[in-house]
């Protein structure tokens, strides 16, 4: 993680970049440095692993956030004030960038939002594009086998907050290199906050919202992405009109939740934005999170390291979304497999999760082949990827990680005691920081 003094730094060089960009006319003047990139690179208070730990009641006695049904025999189900699934459709009129910054990545970073401060985990979603329409990007493309979580455009979205401003923030960026320097940097292409409460609090209806971008900042108001295609532009009606049809937007359906999708999200953590692709993932986790703070633990009061890894190692699964997706192709496999009486045991299906968890993602955590994530690094996420593609290919063929563990080709980090355990408490401090 980055120290304070060279975040502040990266900050006062993207802006000085920006400028100078802006003034040599290769972007345009309502792009900033990315609002939300800066918030996750100051820590871990944005991302989704820090909301998806548990957190204790203000006696620190009990946890708020995740109880016991000891009835059905698995976590209690909790309603959140705000639970919805969105989906994104598209990017319409984005602006392009000049020809002296090359372009990394396309994406939209969504969060909870009420005009004032960030209320969430920070979501990104990666755009596609094609060359004949570079200003549009779309979501959820069709892919050979599953689609990344990382391109899932289908989102769902939980909070408590009770502020009567409450919305969501969309922020469009790119990841760029100046051709020139090599620098890299985060670019915001404009931004759109949806209330999702009128001035009566009623929700907002479940329908699909054409949404025009602003320019600079969540906090600046009036600025234009784009001077040159002007809302303010005078002339006639029909000149109005093609004006509005060049403006930036984004097109995003709310969905309304039947009663299976609304069940499914009360298992989840009660503040968290993220891929449906990934929510039954999620819902394991949890799962096993109760059984092993609520129902295994000899004492409640005993704050002792827990060996379990995967309490250990999955909340960095979301912050390396192509192992998550190598665990959700494994875990769809093995599902295929399954009878239907067994996919209705609950307890079996934990089981076998548990077994394709230390089979797969394991292995792939702690392999001195896979390179380390880097965001929007091309070569980065190639070499990953084959090296995720190879593995998964060996467990197919061997029925299993074992083989592959013992061969003399597959080089392990040295063991670390970390890989094992899960400190709760430890986790909950850093939370309450």
């Amino acid at each position: 993680m980055k120290t304070s003094k060279s975040i502040c730094f990266y900050h006062l060089q993207q802006i000085n970049t920006v400028d100078a960009l802006t003034t040599m006319g290769a972007i345009p003047t309502g792009f900033r440095p990315s609002t939300l990139f800066q918030l996750l690179e100051e820590g871990n208070q944005f991302r989704a692993s820090y909301f998806l730990q548990p957190e204790l009641t203000p006696s620190q006695l009990a946890f708020r956030d995740l109880m016991w049904d000891a009835k059905t025999g698995t976590i209690r189900a909790r309603p959140s004030h705000v639970s919805l699934i969105l989906t994104l459709w598209s990017c319409k009129m984005i602006p392009l960038p000049g020809m002296s910054i090359q372009v990394l990545s396309r994406h939209v970073r969504l969060c909870l939002f009420d005009g004032n401060k960030v209320l969430s985990n920070i979501h990104t979603v990666r755009a596609t594009w094609q060359p004949k329409k570079p200003r549009t990007w779309t979501f959820s493309p069709q892919v050979t086998g599953i689609l990344p979580c990382l391109l899932d455009g289908d989102c769902f979205l939980r909070s408590n907050s009770l502020s009567p401003d409450l919305g969501i923030l969309f922020e469009l960026g790119i990841s760029y290199i100046r051709n020139s320097t090599g620098e890299r940097g985060e670019l915001s292409c404009g931004w759109v906050f949806l209330k999702l409460f009128d001035a009566s609090g009623i929700p907002i209806p479940a329908k699909t919202y054409e949404l025009f971008l602003n320019g600079g900042t969540p906090y600046e108001k009036g600025v234009e992405v784009d001077n040159s295609v002007s809302r303010r532009a005078h002339g006639s009606v029909f000149h109005q009109m093609m004006m509005m049809r060049r403006q930036p937007q984004l097109l995003v359906k709310l969905r309304s939740l039947n009663r299976r999708s609304r069940n499914i999200l009360s298992l989840l953590p009660e503040i968290l934005i993220g891929s449906m692709c990934c929510i039954h993932l999620l819902i394991f986790y949890r799962q096993i999170l109760g059984d092993v703070l609520l129902k295994g633990r000899m004492s409640m009061q005993s704050a002792d390291f827990i060996s379990n890894p995967v309490l250990a190692t999955f909340p960095t699964l979301l912050e390396q979304p192509d192992v998550m997706d190598a665990l959700r192709s494994s875990w769809a496999e093995k599902e295929n497999t399954l009878k239907r009486s067994e996919k209705r045991d609950g307890e079996f299906l934990k089981a076998v999760f548990l077994l394709v968890y230390h089979d797969c993602v394991v292995p792939l955590l702690h392999s001195t082949l896979l390179p380390p994530f880097r965001w929007a690094e091309e070569e980065t996420e190639s070499a990953r990827w084959k090296v995720i593609a190879d593995f998964l290919k060996q467990n197919q063929e061997n029925k299993g990680a074992l083989q592959a563990l013992l061969s003399p080709d597959g080089v392990h980090a040295p063991f670390d005691i970390s890989e094992q355990t899960y400190d709760f408490l430890g986790e909950i401090r850093k939370k309450a920081v």
